[in-house]
């Protein structure tokens, strides 16, 4: 017969330690797991990885194994699986695998070696845009969200229009007209931070120091408006603008990329911290003299990282997607460097004579986007908090 247990061993029994409890980790990707579309996904974006580092290496140097630039007009409008014509062809213009596995273009390019190459150009102008444009979200969403109930004098809000002029005719190429402007910026600056330390109308203040001193908004009614004005504008046609204005440069389709697409980054880092600031560890913090920007990118911005990792890996299928479309309509990384939105400009005019010109980067570009999405459809669901409970 069972005896009756003791009130010491009742102690023992919840003293004793349970069962470990899984850890972030782990139970992070317990749920990832679970999404097999999030898992396709990721596998794709890995291949897409090192098939893009793989082809930075042997589509690059004066002597490359896969030249994509190497012309054999005898070999044009060759189908994929195609064998070359070895008699027609000097040694060094066939093809490393013996084959043209994707088929040739106009001018006898070896699409599958353009390919490759093409690859590496959209993987770095995905992730160097999406970088500039959350980098630039989270400094303006953290100030936004953290002194935004601060008040912006007239002076600071007239300095920041005349830089921000200076820099657009310093990006149109007036030099002399953009030097004024961000010349009159800085000494606005300079003088509101000098002069207007108080916003109220003294009498023996001058009208001008008087007017430079008022306070006109608030910090996060400036960056906000700023949000709205920038969402206001159809970003593809501003980004084609802007591109058509600058000379051709993969480097400045990046750049502006990035500087036409840091709202969203923006208004998630602000809404993160508007509940952040309010938290015991923020008023901690603030108690024992840790500095402000200490605490905004030292303690709260680890906190307000999730909304935008999922919003840059869904933007990295955005900016491969307007890359291939500025590329397509001829503004996009200049030759002789191939990216799949030129192959695919290209093959239009023979879309009924080779259509693999138009296929292949096309079928390329839908299964890189939509694993970036479904990836970040999963990331999504990982940090959710709510998904994480039921899980």
């Amino acid at each position: 017969m069972e005896q009756a247990k003791t009130p010491r061993a009742w102690n023992q029994d919840l003293d004793a330690p349970s069962s470990p409890r899984e850890s972030r980790f782990r139970e992070s990707w317990h749920l990832f797991r679970s999404n097999r579309l999030a898992i396709s996904g990721f596998v794709i974006f890995l291949v897409f990885l090192c098939v893009a580092l793989v082809g930075l290496f042997l589509t690059s140097g004066t002597q490359p194994i896969f030249d994509p630039a190497m012309v054999r007009l005898q070999e044009k409008l060759r189908p994929p699986l195609s064998t070359p014509n070895i008699e027609a062809l000097d040694p060094e213009e066939v093809p490393a695998l013996g084959i043209y596995l994707f088929g040739t273009d106009d001018l006898g390019r070896d699409v599958f070696s353009r390919m490759l190459q093409g690859a590496w150009v959209s993987l770095t102008v995905g992730f160097v845009a999406v970088g500039i444009s959350v980098l630039i979200g989270i400094f303006m969403g953290g100030i936004a969200g953290y002194f935004g109930e601060k008040q912006v004098r007239s002076g600071y809000a007239l300095g920041v229009l005349f830089t921000g002029a200076g820099f657009t005719l310093l990006g149109m190429g007036k030099w002399t007209t953009s030097f004024i402007f961000l010349a009159s910026g800085a000494a606005l600056f300079l003088f509101s931070a000098v002069h207007g330390s108080t916003g109220h109308m003294s009498p023996g203040k001058a009208p001008f120091r008087a007017m430079l001193s008022l306070k006109v908004m608030t910090v996060d009614t400036l960056i906000m408006r700023l949000v709205d004005i920038m969402l206001c504008f159809p970003s593809f046609f501003l980004i084609l603008t802007v591109v058509a204005i600058l000379p051709a440069s993969m480097y400045n389709i990046m750049i502006v990329i990035g500087l036409t697409s840091w709202m969203g980054a923006a208004r998630f880092v602000r809404a993160e911290f508007l509940s952040l600031r309010e938290q015991d560890f923020v008023t901690a913090a603030k108690a024992l003299g840790v500095g402000k920007f200490r605490i905004i990118f030292r303690h709260m911005m680890p906190n307000a990282l999730g909304p935008v990792l999922v919003s840059a890996t869904i933007g990295i299928a955005s900016a491969i997607l307007t890359e291939a479309g500025l590329s397509f309509l001829g503004f996009g990384v200049p030759p002789p460097h191939a990216t799949w939105g030129n192959i695919l400009s290209d093959g239009k005019r023979f879309i009924f004579d080779a259509p693999w010109l138009t296929f292949i980067p096309g079928i390329a570009i839908l299964i890189v986007v939509l694993s970036f999405n479904l990836f970040g459809e999963g990331l999504r669901d990982i940090l959710n908090p709510k998904l994480r409970e039921r899980s």
